[in-house]
C-alpha cells in the first residue's frame, strides 16, 4: 500500500545510513522524497538508485546550520514539486569524547548540527508544512536525548535532549494547524556513525546493553518514520517513538 502517494518528502542528511534508507522507505510508499546533505555525490548517488526504482527524488545541497541554505531548499522544493508534506530532520553528527577532551568549538558544532538545524528546519518550513494540511515533522533524536549513556559525547546528549524537548514544544503549538511533530528515538543502529566505536569496550557494550541482544538496522528506523508521516498516524503528535531494542525500559 503506498501510503504517501502524491506527498513530498524533505529528508536531511539522506545521503547515507539512516538518512538514506529512510528516502528510500518514504519513495517506496510512494512519496516524491527531497534527498538533502552536504556530501553531493553520495546525494546524487541516493537519488539515482530512488528514481532507478521508479519513484521520483531530487537532490539538494543543504547545510542544515545555515538558514539561508534552508531558504532556499524551500524555495526549490516548492518551485519544482509545489508543496511540501512530510520534514524528516535527520542530520546528526555525534563522538566519544568526555567533558574533558570536549572543546568549546567541538560543542558549538554538534549543537548546530544536531540541536540547531532541526529548529531553523520546522522555522523555514512552518508555512509549507501547515499549507499541506497534513503536514507531518519527524524528529530523529536517540536514546541518549533520555539517558545519560556512558557519561561520554556531552554535547549529543545535550543536542538530542532538546530535540526531544523541542518536538513536544512545537506539537502543542501546531497542534490545530494541520502539522503533527514526533520525534523517534534510535538505540544502537549498525550506520558508518558507529563505526568509530568498532575495537572498543562502547561498541561491546552496545549489544550487551540491548535487552533484545542485538544492533538495530536502518530499515528499522525508516519504518518508525514512515508510520508517523502516514495517515495511520493522525491521531500521534508530540510522540516519543523509541526504537532501541528495549534499551530504554531497562
Amino acid at each position: 500500500m503506498k501510503r504517501l502517494q502524491e506527498r513530498v518528502a524533505l529528508i536531511t542528511g539522506a545521503a547515507s545510513g539512516i538518512g538514506r534508507v529512510t528516502a528510500e522507505r518514504l519513495a517506496d510508499e510512494g512519496a516524491v522524497v527531497v534527498v538533502t546533505d552536504v556530501q553531493d555525490e553520495a546525494g546524487e548517488k541516493t537519488v539515482a538508485a530512488i528514481r532507478d526504482a521508479g519513484s521520483d527524488a531530487l537532490y539538494v545541497h543543504l547545510d542544515v546550520t545555515d538558514e539561508a541554505g534552508w531558504q532556499a531548499a524551500i524555495e526549490q522544493v516548492l518551485g519544482e514539486r509545489g508543496r511540501l508534506d512530510i520534514l524528516v530532520n535527520n542530520a546528526g553528527l555525534g563522538d566519544l569524547a568526555t567533558i574533558e577532551e570536549t572543546s568549546l568549538s567541538d560543542w558549538e558544532r554538534t549543537i548546530a548540527i544536531d540541536q540547531t538545524g532541526v529548529f531553523l528546519g520546522m522555522k523555514t518550513c512552518a508555512e509549507a508544512l501547515k499549507a499541506s494540511g497534513r503536514g507531518s515533522v519527524i524528529n530523529i533524536s536517540s536514546i541518549f536525548g533520555t539517558s545519560g549513556g556512558f557519561g561520554t559525547s556531552p554535547a549529543y546528549h545535550a543536542a538530542k535532549g532538546a530535540v526531544r524537548t523541542l518536538t513536544k514544544n512545537i506539537a502543542l503549538h501546531w497542534a490545530t494547524e494541520g502539522v503533527r511533530v514526533n520525534s523517534v528515538h534510535p538505540g544502537f543502529i549498525r550506520t558508518p556513525i558507529l563505526d568509530q566505536a568498532k575495537g572498543t569496550e562502547v561498541w561491546d557494550s552496545m549489544t550487551a546493553m540491548t535487552p533484545m541482544g542485538r544492533l538495530g538496522e536502518p530499515h528499522e528506523i525508516a519504518a518508525a518514520v514512515a508510520y508517523l508521516a502516514s495517515d495511520d498516524a493522525s491521531f500521534v503528535t508530540g510522540l516519543e517513538l523509541y526504537v532501541d531494542g528495549g534499551y530504554i525500559a531497562r
